[in-house]
C-alpha cells in the first residue's frame, strides 16, 4: 500500500471525518485531541502541497450536539481548512452511506485513501469499511485518529484495536495499511 500511495499519490486523497467542536471539546472531548489535530494539520498541509485533494466530512443530527448548523456541528477551531478543500455532509458513522462521497471521488479519479478524524470505533471504522467496499485501498493513519474511554477500554486501547483489526481485513480485495503522520508525509515528499 505504501508503495501503491508513493506511485499514485494524484489518485489519492485525505478524508478528515468529524473534526468538529462537539466531539473536540467539552465533555465528548476526544483523548489527546490536540495533538491528533496537530498531526492531521501536518499531513493536510502535506497533502495539499502535493496536490491531492482534501475532504472533510461533517457529521449530522436532527438533534443534539452535531445538530446541522450549531457550535457544536462547526468544524474545531484549530483544524486547519482551506476554501479549495472539498466538504461532505453525512448522516450516518459510514462517510459513503447517502452521501456524494463516492461520486466525489470517482469524478477526481481516486483510487487510495488516507483516513483520519474521529472516532476510532464508530465513523473511522465505518467509512474504512465503507471504502474498502467501494474498492479503495486505504491508509489509516495510526496517530491520526482517537475517541473517548468507553467504560470497558480507554480510548488509546479502542484506537490501537481499529489499528490492528482494520489492517487485517482482507477479504474486500483492498486493504488497509496503517501509518503513522510521519511516515505518511515522507511518502509524500
Amino acid at each position: 500500500m505504501e508503495i501503491d500511495l508513493a506511485l499514485s499519490f494524484m489518485k489519492t486523497a485525505l478524508l478528515i471525518i468529524d473534526v468538529q467542536q462537539a466531539l473536540c471539546s467539552g465533555t465528548w472531548a476526544a483523548f489527546d485531541i490536540e495533538n491528533v489535530v496537530g498531526r492531521i494539520n501536518k499531513l493536510s498541509s502535506r497533502l495539499r502541497e502535493a496536490g491531492a485533494p482534501i475532504i472533510v466530512i461533517q457529521h449530522e443530527e436532527e438533534s443534539g450536539p452535531l445538530q446541522y448548523g450549531t457550535e457544536g456541528w462547526r468544524l474545531f477551531e484549530e483544524l486547519e481548512v482551506r476554501p479549495e478543500d472539498f466538504r461532505v455532509r453525512k448522516t450516518a458513522c459510514d462517510s459513503f452511506h447517502k452521501t456524494a462521497l463516492h461520486a466525489l471521488l470517482l469524478s477526481h479519479q481516486i483510487s487510495h485513501l488516507i483516513v483520519c478524524g474521529l472516532q476510532s470505533e464508530f465513523c473511522i471504522d465505518s467509512t474504512v469499511r465503507g471504502a474498502l467496499a467501494h474498492g479503495y485501498a486505504v491508509a489509516l493513519v495510526s496517530d491520526g485518529h482517537s475517541t473517548v474511554d468507553n467504560g470497558v477500554l480507554t480510548a488509546a486501547q479502542i484506537s490501537a484495536h481499529h489499528n490492528a483489526t482494520l489492517a487485517n481485513i482482507c477479504s474486500f480485495g483492498p486493504t488497509v495499511s496503517v501509518s503513522t503522520t510521519e511516515h505518511l508525509t515522507q511518502i509524500f515528499h
